[in-house]
């Protein structure tokens, strides 16, 4: 087990437990909230504008009510898979979120029935201008809905269906472990180790496992795709990316751009792939015996994430055990170095005991932040283990958690901003920290630090895109047929071949399938392309902070105030970039490419 002592969060701003009067009251208010919205929507509509004006108050509470319960739900239970009350109030947050989507199938009918009156209402209330792209999103919506009866009985049968498939993966996970203990998280989290033997085995050890529970991991995939193919198709959407992209207020024009922009960009991450390889086994830092060869160039899966300059890299940066107040406190001061007000935020959230970082036992592994509305406030959850590569994981994390931090004077129903626009806020502060690092290092640090950013971003956007390939594949399979445990393997196996190509050798991770959570919840296909999106857009980001200074800080905190008020094309014209280029997404790669020409010459020293 985990031997570093960190942090649990504190919850008792939020709700001190399951029982108590807190907790209890906010229930019965969001019941309430439900009474009210029911009646509302049967009352009289001859003054539509007024109607629909007094509605958004009331969506609002409802909002704020559900998300704020619904997170802690989620997060009392992920700190604790096998607590039985977590889980059942999880099922019971569930339901309630069920019935606050049929309200929302009657509220977007009422919507498409009055869309000529729009005009009206924000004539009548100007105040509410910043609606409008929210409820023309209604209207639009209306268009790929069901019945009401057929989605009530969607929404019910979800419980038994798609959320319990998704619930037995995660459960699986967070409870497999080794023979000596050791779970499956911190085998993983194996792969940042410097030392190779250690990297394998652990890589060998997950493998097994997953394969041990391959046919559970493939029954729940193939039913959960099954089950959204129906779905998409009773809804009137051609393919599962069209209701990705829409969720993602994305057009599929600024979509191919993003991914042949990557795809031009597969020969260089191969070169660097390639390099690390040679790199590694030119240091006596691999125990493979063919990567970084001439006749497999390509690395080993389980090097992927190796620290150059092996296991005796002495104290470095990059290869020392950090302790969580040194992660907290660098990333605090990169945090300064950009704005006081990202700073400051990030000082308040580890002092306040918003982050969750000890590694247990039933706890779900990698990170994640949630936010509430109740005081506006996050919680923050990660795995640390004193891996340099922990403290970029806090970095991101708390990038959207002040993210939510910018929004704090907009309405609940802002709150649900696009994942594109969300994994720019994380990322950015993740190149923030890095690029810090690079400008302020040299020798050996320097290609250390290199390769960390190189490490990252070549899984944000290649392995993104192997996700991708994967998941288009998965669709398309699904739609003629039950797909297997052994099915998924091979489709896994053509997607890295299709993206990594020899940037690999023959030691892959035909089971990532099995371990990527994303792939199992019911309302995130394609959840991958948000990230490379988030990445490149980043680096835009941070060249235009670059070259404005500090004046950019209000810039940037303007965006993120924004991002859940109009499509990621209107919000990135008003930052000034055209995003259905690929030349735009291409100016992004670049600062990757320096950095690998730069990496690739380490070999020659």
């Amino acid at each position: 087990m985990n031997e570093i002592k960190t942090p649990r969060w504190n919850l008792n701003s939020l709700y001190p437990d399951l029982d108590s009067n807190e907790y209890k009251n906010d229930l019965a208010e969001l019941e309430a909230t439900f009474a009210k919205i029911k009646a509302h929507l049967q009352a009289e509509k001859s003054d539509f504008p007024a109607w629909l004006n007094s509605y958004i108050d009331l969506l609002n509470k409802e909002t704020g009510l559900l998300k704020t319960l619904g997170a802690y739900a989620y997060i009392i239970y992920s700190t604790d898979t096998t607590n039985a009350a977590y889980m059942n109030n999880l099922n019971l947050i569930d339901k309630y979120d069920s019935e606050a989507k049929q309200l929302y199938i009657s509220f977007s009918t009422i919507m498409a029935d009055n869309k000529l009156a729009l005009a009206d209402f924000f004539k009548r209330f100007p105040e509410r201008a910043e609606y409008e792209y929210l409820l023309n999103e209604v209207i639009e919506e209306k268009a790929h809905q069901m019945s009401a009866v057929e989605e009530e009985l969607a929404s019910k049968m979800s419980h038994t269906g798609a959320a319990a498939w998704s619930l037995l993966q995660e459960q699986i996970i967070s409870n497999l472990h080794d023979e000596n203990g050791k779970t499956f998280n911190e085998l993983r989290n194996d792969a940042n180790d410097a030392d190779p033997a250690l990297r394998k085995a652990s890589w060998e050890k997950e493998v097994a496992l997953l394969a041990q529970n391959k046919i559970a991991f493939g029954a729940a995939l193939n039913n959960l795709k099954g089950e959204k193919i129906a779905l998409n198709e009773k809804r009137g959407w051609k393919e599962g990316i069209d209701n990705a992209l829409a969720s993602s207020r994305l057009s599929k024009k600024t979509l191919n751009a993003l991914i042949g922009a990557i795809e031009d960009s597969l020969p260089m991450w191969r070169k660097y792939f390639q390099a690390k390889a040679a790199i590694l086994r030119a240091t006596g830092s691999t125990v493979s015996k063919t990567a970084g060869t001439k006749e497999h160039p390509g690395i080993a899966f389980y090097d992927l994430f190796a620290p150059i300059g092996g296991a005796n890299a002495g104290d470095s940066l990059f290869s020392r055990k950090w302790t969580f107040p040194e992660a907290t406190d660098y990333v605090l001061k990169e945090y300064y170095s950009f704005s006081k007000n990202m700073g400051d935020f990030a000082k308040a959230a580890v002092e306040n005991q918003w982050i969750d970082a000890e590694v247990r036992a039933g706890k779900v592994g990698g990170a994640y932040d949630e936010d509430f509305p109740k005081g506006h406030q996050s919680r923050i959850l990660s795995n640390f283990t004193g891996a340099f590569s922990d403290i970029i994981t806090l970095a991101h994390e708390l990038g959207h958690a002040f993210h939510f931090s910018c929004m704090k004077e907009k309405d609940p129903v802002f709150f649900d901003y696009p994942m594109t626009l969300a994994e720019t806020a994380s990322t950015f502060a993740e190149t923030i920290v890095k690029q810090d690092m690079i400008a302020g290092s040299q020798g050996e640090d320097r290609m250390k630090i290199l390769d960390l950013d190189l490490t990252d971003a070549s899984q944000v956007l290649v392995d993104i895109l192997c996700r991708f390939y994967f998941e288009e594949s998965v669709f398309q399979a699904r739609k003629t047929s039950e797909l297997t445990g052994d099915d998924f393997c091979r489709l896994m196996r053509e997607a890295q071949e299709k993206s990594y190509g020899d940037g690999l050798n023959e030691e892959r991770h035909e089971y990532m399938w099995a371990v990527k959570s994303h792939y199992y919840i019911q309302d995130l296909d394609f959840y991958n392309f948000p990230y490379a999106f988030g990445q490149l857009f980043a680096a835009g980001l941070y060249q235009r902070a670059k070259k404005e200074g500090p004046a950019f800080a209000a810039t940037y905190e303007q965006l993120l105030s924004e991002t859940g008020s109009m499509s990621c094309e209107e919000l990135c014209k008003k930052a000034g970039f055209d995003i259905t280029s690929k030349e735009f997404w291409k100016s992004g790669i670049e600062m990757y490419a320096r950095e690998v020409e730069e990496y690739c010459s380490y070999l020659n020293k």
